[in-house]
């Protein structure tokens, strides 16, 4: 059985992530100065080409910021299964808390650019690389032979806090390799009725296929009040486009009944709004609606302010954050 996530009161907490690729630590600041003083679950960070994701929690530490961090999700194509075993540590290490190593193997296209060829087998891939990770960060020798990664040693040993193992889900076949090999399944831009429905009954399936407890499910939401002077569709397009324009996210968002095409992202932001992923409104509005994702199995629900930060700012982005956290507190004490 996996290690899992034990403070109870903390299993349904709000968490955030910062969704853009920072070149300077001070773009990150202003929200992980939110993520301290709200209290908030955990800061997530995307997998950065600029300032790499690991060393910017590393920095926000020795600024003094001990936040509890996880990467959603940093790309295996980049690392080897040793190297991100002593990232997830040394992240877990410096900061003094408790890690999730969320990881992915991004689109084809992306393995392309870094890769001999991309994944024969993308599940094999995920299952090979999270179970070797894991078994370095539990101790000892790993003797691994993989079909894309060998293994024949073990990392120094340490005391640092614990880290969880994640793995980016979006569809069903992932899902049930998930369910078998790690801590945590991170979904991206997900409906909550698709998590409930097509999601967690894989991830169910594969840990009942190994023997173990199936892994909590954090799922990136967009989010973004209306406010008077607001272009919510341009809000929405900014904030979502790219993934709106890669083919395996149009898959799912299809396979989950919408209506979009990676061909016309602008049509797909449309239908992210009409159809509540992106989800908008009042303060009030939007902390009822994240109420629906944890009724259909999200147990982290992360809040996604991209939309907002690149059209108006970090700071209208926290504006929005706070609002939201408030409205979430009046909901829960109501």
């Amino acid at each position: 059985m996996f290690a899992h996530d034990t403070d109870s009161s903390a299993t349904h907490q709000t968490a955030v992530v910062y969704p853009l690729q920072p070149s300077s630590i001070h773009q990150v600041v202003p929200l992980a100065r939110f993520v301290e003083r709200r209290t908030a679950r955990r800061l997530w960070i995307g997998q950065s080409l600029t300032l790499e994701s690991h060393q910017v929690f590393a920095a926000l530490a020795g600024m003094g910021m001990r936040l509890p961090c996880a990467t959603g999700v940093a790309l295996a194509p980049l690392r080897h299964p040793y190297h991100a075993a002593v990232e997830a540590r040394s992240v877990a290490a410096l900061t003094g808390e408790p890690y999730v190593a969320g990881i992915g193997l991004g689109a084809p296209e992306f393995q392309r650019m870094v890769m001999r060829e991309p994944f024969a087998s993308p599940r094999t891939a995920a299952l090979e690389f999270a179970t070797t990770v894991r078994a370095l960060l539990a101790g000892g020798e790993v003797d691994h032979r993989g079909r894309y990664h060998d293994v024949h040693t073990g990392i120094q040993p340490f005391h640092a806090p614990p880290v969880e193992i994640g793995l980016g889900v979006l569809r069903p076949r992932m899902a049930r390799t998930a369910g078998g090999a790690v801590d945590v399944a991170i979904t991206w831009m997900t409906p909550p009725e698709y998590v409930r429905d097509t999601l967690a009954p894989e991830l169910a399936a594969g840990a009942a296929d190994a023997g173990t407890t199936a892994p909590r499910i954090a799922t990136v939401v967009h989010v973004a009040l209306t406010r008077p002077g607001r272009d919510i569709e341009q809000v929405a397009f900014r904030g979502a486009g790219t993934h709106l324009g890669a083919a395996h996210y149009t898959d799912m968002l299809r396979k989950a009944g919408l209506a979009v095409d990676a061909a016309d992202p602008k049509a797909g932001a449309r239908a992210l709004l009409e159809s509540g992923v992106f989800v908008t409104g009042t303060a009030a509005e939007i902390a009822e609606a994240l109420q629906e994702y944890r009724r259909c199995g999200v147990d982290e629900v992360i809040l996604n302010p991209a939309g907002v930060m690149l059209t108006e700012g970090v700071h209208a982005a926290i504006a929005d954050l706070e609002e939201i956290f408030d409205a979430e507190g009046a909901l829960a004490h109501g």
